[in-house]
């Protein structure tokens, strides 16, 4: 019989935590959460101060009838949720499922939690039990109704008014306001020319450097000053017949600091920026650190909990850093005593500590052999932003000079080099425009007074670019900033965003589609305040200051609702469909002669005749809202009915389509794939076809889909793998291992190296010896890592890789 049962939410995590507590405790997962407002009318009781009708959710009746069976057996409950809103909601929602009161005498019910799942983060929080913090529960209910309301009222609206299957959601619509007015600002954006003046000078001794044109008469110049050619020209044939001479130079000495901690939204920032991480794929990496991974001395969690607002480091953490920086470089580059960061977040938890390896000392290189590519990878990223913190300032060596050109103009020369690189020897925090602050090169020795030789006048012309469209890193940031939401959210909104087609994203920036930008408009002219981004921050107070005990929920819920169901009832009495789903044109009909109207269908905006239904003409529409490219009748035939096949424009790029549309709905892609005379080896009918996905990525699969979902990213060979006798091979061209011919199957380490990698002459310290060892991963375990997940052969995998067919 188990004297304790111990609840947590993942089976993973459950499994590390009962091999740390030993005999006597049983360790159970929930599944993450066990009840929920259901999506239908009367979940919550706006007239009886909003009280949730809560039900255990269908998937998780298994686990609490388990649970209960395991309950009546011990004598104590151990809740060991995790530590944020949620993780505090889910243990009550577990006793309210189980039907046990928190105050009983059996079992006696105890609430732990730990940042980090080792084994003395675990000891000492079973020696500290607590009370369920009600005030974080209230918190997350309130979240939870506020969602409810806003989603089930809301949506229902947009089903009428535009179409059935949309949702609106209290931060989702606000991040797709911010995405379509982005687009709106790139939509009208009209460039402004200017133009910059670049000299190469050289000094006495012959060595030369750049200025740029920086003032005239005594006033600095401003970015449009010069802006036009004939400008331009005009200072340039006032300039070729001046000296240039240094008017003054001034030196300082500038210094930088490390960037703090991770703390979740600026993880998902940075692994979006390094290493091409959605913001979803990151929280699902990190999820798996967190809960432990098997290593040399067993199974342990090798980072902390990574939904945090906090920066702090524990003492052990700062000097585990200190430890790892003097054996890495030296006692310069380590503090006399720790760097301790600030907290921008009002309702930071400060019981919490930042995103951290759990052990410091386990460096990347030795966690190497025992992480996936991703994890290593993201594990990396952790250690190094963690240890960067505590190293010392990097010191830099700014020179600035100004350079007479004649009477009337200045030129400006700026230059910095790295004295002491301190924390930058290991990690520089990424940028979302990819500008890098050091990129300012050397200036030679200079004095003032000296003459200096103007070797060549370079005129450049510009044009001012729109706002940048937003990637996952960048909405982040600015959803942080205004104070939006949750970070612990953003993946799960993002996502929402996509997989409802209201936005999609090319090469990782995020577009409107036209159904997302109806939506918007429709919110934003009729429903504002809710859409609002001040109003929607405050909202998020509100909530952190219920979570602080210093408000109650029931207002927060009362103060909301009233207004926002009056303006809901009275739009929809205003509101017609037609005002939203179609707009007015000046054009005419061809067949008919009544005006065109742009409607919205569900793959976008399209022009279609008034008169429908006595007249059913339609024309595309691209997403600019153009009119589309007439198609071009190619010279094939279309193998259904013989009509000709036209050659059209979709997002992905041309493709072929039958003329006799929508009679026939033929389309087939305008490079046919190509066939590589090799059997498939998991159905043995098919053969093997080299085609394009939706991106223009090439990748290898059966001619039998969808019977048969076999496929590769890589290209097969027709040899079979000498160890496994699989019936084919593939070829792997990457910079870091060179050419090499594999085994595709998992569990299969079979591997030849072909044409090794280029070595870098530049970069004689990385140790290219090192790296082919690597390269030869000799174990299965180190292939694993180093394959990337494109290649996994998992259903899938190849069911993803032949959608993009």
């Amino acid at each position: 019989m188990a004297q304790s049962l111990v609840i947590v939410e993942s089976p993973a995590k459950a499994k590390t935590i009962e091999k740390f507590l030993g005999k006597g405790y049983k360790v159970l997962a929930s599944y993450g959460h066990v009840r929920a407002l259901p999506s239908k009318k009367g979940s919550v009781d706006t007239d009886n101060d909003f009280k949730p009708n809560y039900q255990v959710l269908a998937d998780s009746e298994k686990h609490i009838s388990v649970l209960k069976k395991e309950v009546a057996k011990s004598a104590e409950l151990i809740l060991a949720t995790d530590l944020d809103r949620e993780g505090e909601a889910i243990a009550w929602h577990l006793l309210e499922a189980l039907g046990i009161d928190e105050k009983a005498k059996k079992p006696v019910v105890k609430r732990v939690t730990f940042q980090e799942i080792t084994q003395q983060a675990i000891t000492e929080a079973i020696a500290s039990p607590r009370s369920i913090a009600r005030d974080m529960v209230d918190a997350q209910q309130a979240r939870s109704i506020l969602d409810y309301l806003v989603g089930f009222n809301l949506s229902p609206f947009l089903w009428k008014k535009i179409r059935y299957g949309l949702s609106a959601g209290r931060v989702q619509s606000v991040a797709l306001r911010l995405i379509c007015e982005r687009e709106d600002q790139i939509d009208t954006f009209k460039p402004r020319e200017y133009w910059t003046i670049e000299a190469l000078l050289a000094n006495l001794a012959k060595s030369q450097f750049t200025a740029k044109l920086h003032s005239c008469d005594g006033k600095k110049l401003t970015k449009f000053a010069v802006s036009t050619q004939k400008q331009a020209e005009d200072i340039l044939a006032e300039l070729k017949q001046v000296q240039f001479q240094v008017a003054s130079l001034e030196k300082k000495e500038r210094k930088r600091n490390p960037a703090p901690p991770f703390i979740t939204s600026t993880l998902q920032q940075e692994a979006s920026r390094k290493l091409g991480f959605s913001a979803r794929k990151t929280m699902s990496v990190a999820q798996k650190l967190y809960e432990g991974i098997k290593v040399e001395d067993g199974t342990h969690g090798l980072i902390t909990y990574m939904r945090t607002d906090s920066v702090a480091l524990s003492d052990v953490a700062t000097s585990e850093a200190r430890e790892v920086i003097c054996q890495l470089y030296d006692k310069s580059y380590a503090l006399n005593k720790p760097r301790v960061f600030r907290n921008k977040s009002k309702n930071a938890q400060e019981a919490h500590e930042a995103v951290r390896p759990t052990s410091v000392t386990r460096t990347p290189a030795q966690l190497k052999q025992y992480l996936s590519s991703d994890q290593q990878r993201l594990y990396e990223l952790i250690w190094k932003r963690t240890v960067a913190s505590q190293m010392t300032q990097a010191i830099f060596d700014a020179t600035r000079v100004d350079i007479a050109a004649g009477e009337r103009y200045v030129f400006r020369a700026t230059g910095q080099t790295i004295r002491f690189p301190g924390f930058m020897a290991l990690y520089i925090e990424g940028t979302d425009n990819g500008d890098d602050e050091n990129k300012e090169g050397l200036l030679p020795p200079l004095s003032e007074g000296e003459k200096l030789s103007n070797e060549q006048l370079t005129p450049e012309q510009h044009f001012t670019q729109p706002p940048p469209r937003f990637t996952e890193a960048s909405l982040v940031k600015i959803l942080e900033e205004y104070g939006i939401g949750r970070p612990s959210t953003y993946a799960s909104i993002m996502n929402t965003l996509v997989t409802r087609k209201y936005v999609y994203l090319e090469k990782r920036t995020f577009h409107p589609e036209d159904t997302g930008r109806v939506v918007t408009k429709l919110l934003t002219e009729h429903f504002s305040q809710y859409v609002d981004y001040d109003f929607t921050a405050e909202l998020e107070e509100e909530l952190d200051a219920i979570s602080r005990g210093e408000a109650a929920w029931t207002p927060l819920l009362k103060k909301f609702w009233d207004p926002f169901i009056a303006l809901l009832r009275r739009k929809d009495q205003e509101v017609s469909k037609a005002d939203i789903t179609t707009e007015k044109t000046d054009k005419v009909c061809p067949e008919c002669s009544k005006e065109l109207v742009i409607k919205l269908g569900r793959s976008g905006r399209f022009l279609a005749c008034s008169g429908f239904p006595d007249c059913r003409h339609t024309e595309p529409l691209n997403s600019d809202g153009k009119e589309a490219e007439e198609p071009v009748i190619s010279d094939q035939k279309c193998e259904k009915c013989d009509s000709p096949m036209l050659i059209k424009t979709g997002r992905y790029g041309k493709f072929l389509a039958c003329s006799g549309y929508p009679k026939c709905k033929n389309i087939q892609p305008l490079e046919k794939p190509k066939s590589l005379g090799i059997t498939c080896p998991e159905c043995g009918e098919g053969e093997m076809m080299e085609k394009k996905s939706r991106f223009g990525k090439i990748f290898y699969s059966c001619n039998r889909y969808p019977k048969c979902k076999y496929a590769l990213w890589n290209e097969p060979k027709k040899e079979p793998c000498p160890k496994c006798a699989w019936p084919l091979t593939e070829i792997k061209v990457t910079k870091r291992w060179g050419t090499v011919q594999r085994c595709p199957q998992e569990n299969c380490d079979w591997e030849k190296e072909l044409i090794p990698p280029v070595k870098k002459a530049a970069a004689p310290k990385k140790a290219p010896a090192k790296k082919k060892a690597a390269a030869k991963k000799k174990t299965a375990t180190t292939k694993t890592a180093a394959k990337k997940a494109p290649a996994k052969k998992t259903t899938k995998s190849k069911t993803a890789a032949k959608k993009d067919a």
